[in-house]
């Protein structure tokens, strides 16, 4: 089941920014296929520790397959949003993990749904054993909630116009398969960027709202700066703008900046609790050729700098 052929993003600089002590204990909050993985555990000595999450099944059995006999491992299944109720991280992490997004095995599966390159049941659950499908989702929005998912969450321009479309086609006969709200789409839209596909932006918005990730990475900063020691690494990949400004906002908000609103008063000062690490980092273009899932990555490291409360 473990799948070796998958390629981590990049992963020198995580490794970098991780900086790995041999009797540290780390936490990779979405497991993925293990790349990542793998090279924190390559770094730990015998007392070390790895925790590993995912709240992908699939995932979580590659996991179990190829690390559960290594006593240096633990394996959880659930959102990283949780990450600070697992009772493995409440001794404190020197270092955690977010790659956010859907992994490369789950756009490769047609069956989970997340892709419009195969016709397949519009699913689009990075964790299938509860919540609404996709399906579920297009079959009880009203016309206005859906244009402000796809606009929010998609960025999508004619976000009202393809809303429109779909409660319209949605009262002939419910659109249950990627084939068929791509084919709409298209058909809506027609082929305006060249390689670029004209649901990628409703996919996108789609997933996002399916899985609720925005408000779990909003949840899982917040358990994250808990988790943290002093000195400890919070490193998060992101492969969307919405993501990375949660990111970078969040990290300047801990860092003792004031953000303030011209015509308010600045809140008052709070102190440091993570400071940014180096630069902003980016795949190279090498990465990019050899691993297109690189390409809109964007890497940014911080580190915790007053130690809160471990409860």
């Amino acid at each position: 089941m473990t799948q070796r052929g998958h390629i981590p993003v990049m992963l020198d600089e995580v490794m970098e920014g991780l900086a790995v002590k041999t009797e540290g204990r780390y936490l990779d909050a979405t497991f993925g296929r293990g790349g990542h993985a793998r090279a924190v555990l390559s770094r730990l000595g015998q007392h070390g520790r790895l925790l590993l999450m995912d709240r992908d099944g699939q995932a979580i059995a590659c996991a179990r397959d190829e690390f559960a006999a290594d006593a240096r491992v633990v394996i959880c299944h659930d959102n990283f949003s949780h990450l600070a109720q697992w009772q493995e991280t409440k001794a404190g992490l020197d270092g955690i993990l977010l790659d956010l997004g859907v992994s490369s095995p789950q756009v490769d599966e047609p069956a989970r749904g997340f892709s419009f390159m195969a016709d397949a049941p519009l699913d689009m659950r990075m964790d299938p054993r509860g919540g609404e499908s996709a399906a579920d989702f297009l079959a009880r929005v009203d016309e206005r909630e859906l244009a402000d998912v796809l606009w929010r969450f998609g960025e999508e321009r004619y976000s009202r116009k393809i809303a429109r479309a779909i409660v319209a086609r949605r009262g002939r006969a419910p659109i249950t398969r990627t084939g068929e709200l791509a084919a709409l789409i298209e058909t809506l839209l027609g082929r305006r960027l060249r390689g670029k596909h004209p649901a990628t932006r409703s996919f996108q918005a789609l997933r996002i709202q399916v899985n609720g990730e925005l408000e779990a990475l909003r949840l899982g900063l917040d358990a994250a700066l808990a988790r943290l020691k002093l000195g400890g690494r919070l490193l998060v990949i992101s492969f969307h703008s919405l993501e990375d400004r949660m990111v970078k906002r969040f990290i300047r908000e801990h860092s003792g900046h004031q953000l303030g609103h011209r015509r308010r008063p600045l809140p008052s000062a709070k102190p440091a609790m993570l400071h940014a690490v180096g630069k902003t980092h980016f795949p190279s273009r090498h990465e990019c050729e050899t691993n297109p899932r690189a390409r809109s990555a964007v890497l940014r490291v911080a580190e915790r700098c007053i130690v809160g409360s471990v409860t």
